[in-house]
């Protein structure tokens, strides 16, 4: 094919949809990956779990490792890295340690879910 054939398509200016809301900020960004790793391990996710499932949200550290087969060091390591996360809190009670869901936190994750969550009938 010689150059004098060759067809060329017109290309089309991007037609982006609005925005509606601005991105998240750098920061948030780095918030809520933090969050999001603390929160993918399974082990993790189970810990959170435990907690959560109690009447008053929190738990001692001694009632976590029920159903779940891994070493209290290793409970104990998976809540560790929850609570600097910002997941959950701690408070010493006498010789045992307590952990409580952050429910502004959790209600920081869901807030971002919600809005990256395509809405139903787009």
């Amino acid at each position: 094919m010689s150059k004098s054939e060759l067809v060329v398509t017109p290309v089309q200016e991007c037609a982006g949809s609005p925005v509606v809301r601005p991105p998240i900020s750098a920061e948030t960004a780095g918030s809520l990956a933090g969050m999001f790793k603390a929160l993918s391990d399974p082990v993790r996710l189970r810990v959170l779990s435990a907690v959560a499932a109690r009447a008053d949200h929190e738990a001692c550290v001694c009632d976590l490792s029920e159903g779940i087969d891994v070493t209290q060091p290793t409970i104990s390591h998976h809540l560790k890295v929850l609570r600097e996360a910002g997941v959950l809190s701690s408070e010493r009670r006498a010789s045992w340690v307590y952990y409580r869901v952050e429910p502004a936190v959790l209600r920081q994750i869901s807030a971002f879910l919600d809005v990256v969550t395509p809405q139903e009938g787009r």
